[in-house]
């Protein structure tokens, strides 16, 4: 019996830097029965030509370019492109670890059949050195309860999706590109697919995450006004689910501010403590006055811990680690 085929869609937008080592991550996959679909989304890079390159030594790789439409438009257009019943997503500056669609196909053909099976992550910088090893989620089955009350799976590259969950959801929103409220395009499509088919979970780090200072989730306003979006649809359907919601905005805008706050940019925690003082006063003295002063006592601690360690000898200071990718096929 021959392997199935999954198809991967990639959406790229001036991703030249990091879409190199992507097309690596993929192209050296367990499973080699692959299509893997590059939506160029109006680079102005030399990213066309470097998947040309590709193309070139992979008869996989093909590319689609579109005019500048956002990253659910790409997916979208990449996943009604795709030749098979199984497509998986990964962003291009994201990296998979060589048995991640091996193993989440081997879950997705268990005997509960789920619609969607999705990994954990590790944080990697721009070198691809791994930061953190996020805790891995592993719910499973019926997860919308669990989806409006935060992002448990937490990116867009992490996912492999049957294609009817694709079909009957319509994919990803480009509503909320249109409206300058990108960000959550990836925690929408999870809470639409949940309305309609079981979640499976490999818990384990199959993804390498790229955290940038440019990249998308790096905009606390923007994710803000795109998780008030989610808020309005799936509660405007599932008003049962509010106040999981709003505790689910509360947590992510916690989370931006403390992201902010690691990566040095006291502007953006300005700003999103001022989106959120007109409309959430609370929630904006809380982050102010609580959470802040304890992500900044904890980063201390954990930093003099490691000098002091390093210092006595406890520890070896060693080079960082890099996500493990597989050799290109």
């Amino acid at each position: 019996m021959s392997a199935p085929l999954v198809s991967v869609v990639i959406p790229n937008y001036n991703g030249a830097q990091t879409l190199d080592e992507t097309l690596n991550s993929v192209r050296g996959q367990s499973h080699s029965a692959l299509e893997i679909i590059v939506v160029d989304d109006g680079s102005r890079d030399d990213s066309v030509a470097l998947v040309a390159r590709h193309a070139a030594v992979d008869p996989r790789v093909r590319v689609i370019q579109q005019v500048n439409s956002g990253v659910a438009a790409a997916r979208n257009a990449g996943w009604r492109a795709a030749a098979s019943d199984f497509v998986a997503f990964v962003d291009s500056d994201d990296l998979w670890a060589p048995d991640k669609i091996e193993r989440q196909l081997r879950r997705m053909q268990a005997a509960d059949n789920p619609g969607l099976v999705y990994c954990g992550y590790a944080l990697i910088d721009r070198e691809s050195r791994v930061l953190e090893r996020e805790p891995c989620a592993a719910h499973e089955g019926d997860v919308l309860g669990k989806l409006v009350q935060g992002n448990f799976i937490g990116n867009g590259s992490a996912a492999l999706v049957q294609r009817w969950v694709l079909e009957r959801t319509g994919g990803f929103e480009p509503a909320l590109h249109h409206a300058g409220a990108q960000g959550c395009e990836d925690l929408l499509f999870y809470c639409r697919a949940a309305e309609h088919c079981g979640f499976g979970a490999v818990p384990d780090h199959l993804v390498g995450y790229r955290t940038l200072p440019d990249n998308m989730s790096s905009d606390g306003r923007r994710m803000l006004r795109s998780w008030q979006m989610v808020i309005d649809e799936i509660g405007g359907r599932h008003p049962e689910h509010l106040p999981a919601l709003e505790q689910g905005i509360s947590w992510f805008a916690i989370w931006t501010a403390n992201r902010a706050l690691f990566q040095r940019k006291p502007m953006m925690i300005a700003r999103i403590l001022a989106h959120l003082a007109p409309g959430r006063p609370a929630l904006a003295a809380r982050i102010l006055m609580l959470e802040m002063p304890r992500a900044v006592r904890r980063s201390l601690y954990k930093r003099r811990r490691i000098a002091a360690a390093v210092e006595t000898g406890a520890v070896a200071a060693a080079p960082a680690e890099r996500y493990p990718i597989g050799v290109p096929a």
